[in-house]
C-alpha cells in the first residue's frame, strides 16, 4: 500500500521487505500485552481485575520474564506476517482493479482487497500463533520447554495437521481485521488534508492517524473471533472426541450463550491499546521504508 494513491507501486519484493521491517516494530510491547490476554477467568490470585492488575500479578508471582514468554514465536512470525499483509494487499489490489476494470482504488475495493490479504496472511501465521498460545497460556505452558518442543510434541501427540488447528477462526480473524484496517486507511486518507509533496512530517501525521483509526476499527471487528481462536488453538485434539470449541462462528455463539457478550471482548482494552497505535506505527514504518526504496531506485 503506497504512501499516496498517485505513487507507482514497487515490485513485490520491496513491498514484502517493507512489511517485514514494519512487522518487528511492535513485537516487544505486543508480547507483554498478549501475555495478559491469555488468562483472566481464574479465582484468588489468578483472577485478574484488569490489564494493570494482570501485569502486576504476573510480575509479582512469575517474574518479568513471564511477560516475554513465547516472544521467539512472535518475532519469527511478525516479519512474514506483516510482509504478507502489505505485499498481498498491493497485489490483490492490482488484481481486483484489473478484474473489475477500474483504474483507481475505491472504498469497497479497499475493504475487499484488505479482507483477501487477511485471508492470505492467515495461512502464514497459524502455526506461529498456535505455538505462541501454547507457550503463553499458563495451563499448558508447563508442558513445554520452548518453541521447538511445542512443535515436536504437537506433531507427536496430535499429528502434523494439528499445527493448523484454528485455521478457520484465524481466517475470519484476519479477514475482519484487515478489511477494517485497509478500508479505514483508504477513507481516512481521503478525508485528511493531503500532505504536501516532500513534507515528511505531514505524511507521517496522516499515516499515523489513518493507521491508528484503521487498527482500532479492525480490533473492534475481530476481537470476538480472536477470543474463540485462542480457545480453539489451546484445545488439544483427542482422537474420538469433538473439542468444545471447534468451529469459529458456533464457538462465538457458545461463548455468548454461556458467558455473555462481555466474554467475547475479554482482553479488548490491552489489545486495542496495542493494535490501534500499532496500526499507525505499522503504516508509518511501511510507508517510510517504501519511500526509502523509491529513493535508492531513483524514483
Amino acid at each position: 500500500m503506497s504512501s499516496s494513491k498517485d505513487k507507482k507501486p514497487l515490485p513485490f519484493i520491496y513491498q514484502f521487505t517493507a512489511g517485514a521491517v514494519a512487522g518487528v516494530s511492535e513485537v516487544p510491547i505486543g508480547c507483554r500485552q498478549d501475555a495478559s490476554l491469555q488468562k483472566g477467568a481464574g479465582v484468588g490470585e489468578e483472577a485478574y481485575k484488569g490489564m494493570f492488575d494482570c501485569f502486576s500479578k504476573i510480575i509479582r508471582h512469575e517474574g518479568v520474564s513471564r511477560l516475554y514468554r513465547g516472544i521467539t514465536a512472535p518475532i519469527l512470525m511478525e516479519a512474514p506476517k506483516r510482509a504478507t499483509k502489505f505485499a498481498a494487499n498491493d497485489s490483490w489490489g492490482a488484481f481486483y482493479r484489473k478484474l473489475f476494470g477500474v483504474q483507481k482504488q475505491t472504498q469497497s475495493l479497499a475493504v475487499l482487497t484488505g479482507a483477501t490479504a487477511g485471508a492470505t496472511e492467515a495461512f502464514v501465521v497459524v502455526p506461529f500463533e498456535l505455538v505462541k498460545i501454547r507457550l503463553q497460556d499458563k495451563a499448558s505452558a508447563g508442558k513445554y520447554k520452548g518453541m521447538l518442543d511445542v512443535v515436536g510434541k504437537i506433531i507427536k501427540e496430535e499429528g502434523p495437521l494439528a499445527l493448523y488447528n484454528g485455521l478457520e477462526s484465524t481466517l475470519w480473524r484476519h479477514i475482519l481485521w484487515n478489511g477494517g484496517y485497509f478500508g479505514c486507511i483508504f477513507q481516512v486518507r481521503a478525508l485528511l488534508p493531503k500532505a504536501e509533496e516532500g513534507n515528511r512530517s505531514q505524511q507521517i501525521r496522516n499515516d499515523l492517524i489513518a493507521g491508528t483509526i484503521g487498527g482500532t476499527a479492525g480490533t473492534i471487528l475481530n476481537t470476538p473471533m480472536d477470543v474463540v481462536k485462542s480457545r480453539i488453538q489451546n484445545s488439544p485434539k483427542i482422537p474420538g472426541q469433538v473439542p468444545k470449541y471447534n468451529w469459529a462462528w458456533p464457538s462465538v455463539g457458545l461463548v455468548f450463550k454461556e458467558e455473555g457478550f462481555g466474554a467475547l471482548y475479554k482482553g479488548f482494552i490491552p489489545k486495542v491499546l496495542r493494535l490501534g497505535p500499532g496500526g499507525g506505527i505499522l503504516l508509518v514504518v511501511f510507508t517510510g521504508v517504501m519511500d526509502f526504496f523509491r529513493k535508492i531506485r531513483g524514483e
